[in-house]
């Protein structure tokens, strides 16, 4: 599926026609005010081509409104305009802005899996305060987080007391230090503690983000305020930082942004993550219609983004989170 029928007679056209072929759309028409449509060639956009006629109703009608409209069809290549927009921002200058920046400080596999889950799990808010208490955080670990957290001292955790982002405390960095302490001594990646959960035959990630969740807080004196740091699909969580996290240990490329160094979890497995930039723009487009940014709607839009590349649907995630919050 690389697109939809929607309905422009709103637009009150000339009289004319559309004319298709494959990915190529054009407005056939006599009219001079119509002209500039004729030679637009490769459609990118439904926004672009209401630019062409009338910039104006691009800022009042999104999709889901002009498909009320029963009498002009078109074809529209969103398909080929995501792909476009991933080809935009899946590049190396994408990285410095955003907190993936942060495990890409390292070039160790177990300090590029703690960074980065630390820097996911701080993910929400300003990118730049993210990024920017990310990097307070390695720098009290002396930036070398696995080496801290499988040999720290009582005095060097002290350093870590006055620690805060929004909510997570320092309560929460003591209890996920122990973790990962807990996990590196028996295990040599994060990866295992994922995969160990789930089957050969699982469309998603559902039974490693569950039996993850169950796994982190399988330690003694768990504090109870910390649970809310780690979703669960189990409460019908989006899990947002954590499919993000996923994201960017699995899917690996030519363009160097997701790292993807873990091999036992598919790219056609991850579930996109629903950052509210993601879901905006998701929805202008129509791809997700279900109201609360919850687990449903987290498959929802990966079913959807599944029909335009099965093996590696959340790389559509740039499109969207992109196309969402960075102008162009």
């Amino acid at each position: 599926m690389d697109g939809f029928l929607l309905n422009l007679s709103i637009l009150k056209w000339p009289i004319g026609k559309f004319v298709t072929n494959g990915l190529s759309v054009c407005w056939q028409t006599e009219h001079p005010v119509c002209s500039a449509i004729n030679e637009c060639g490769r459609l990118t956009s439904i926004f672009y081509l209401l630019a062409k006629i009338n910039s104006d109703l691009c800022h009042v009608l999104n999709i889901a409104q002009i498909a009320k409209y029963p009498q002009v069809q078109i074809r529209v290549a969103l398909k080929d305009f995501l792909d476009k927009k991933v080809e935009q921002y899946n590049r190396p200058s994408f990285i410095k802005d955003d907190p993936i920046s942060i495990p890409h400080l390292f070039k160790k596999k177990e300090a590029i899996e703690i960074a980065g889950f630390f820097a996911a799990t701080f993910a929400w808010g300003n990118r730049t305060t993210i990024i920017k208490k990310s990097k307070e955080l390695m720098s009290l670990m002396d930036m070398s987080p696995y080496e801290f957290c499988l040999n720290h001292d009582h005095n060097e955790l002290k350093r870590l007391l006055q620690f805060k982002h929004r909510t997570f405390n320092a309560t929460d960095l003591l209890y996920f230090i122990e973790f990962f302490r807990w996990h590196y001594s028996h295990y040599d990646t994060l990866e295992a503690a994922f995969t160990r959960w789930m089957k050969k035959d699982d469309l998603t990630t559902k039974n490693a983000l569950t039996g993850f969740h169950h796994y982190f807080f399988s330690l003694e004196n768990i504090p109870e305020r910390t649970r809310k740091h780690i979703a669960t699909p189990e409460r019908n969580s989006s899990c947002k930082r954590l499919n993000m996290f996923l994201r960017w240990m699995v899917r690996k490329d030519k363009n160097g942004v997701d790292f993807g160094i873990w091999k036992n979890i598919l790219p056609a497995q991850l579930v996109c993550p629903l950052d509210v930039h993601v879901v905006r723009v998701a929805k202008r487009l129509g791809i997700l219609k279900r109201k609360p940014p919850d687990w449903k709607a987290a498959l929802e839009l990966t079913s959807f983004l599944r029909t335009l590349d099965e093996n590696d649907p959340v790389k559509y995630d740039f499109a969207l989170f992109g196309s969402g919050i960075m102008p162009g």
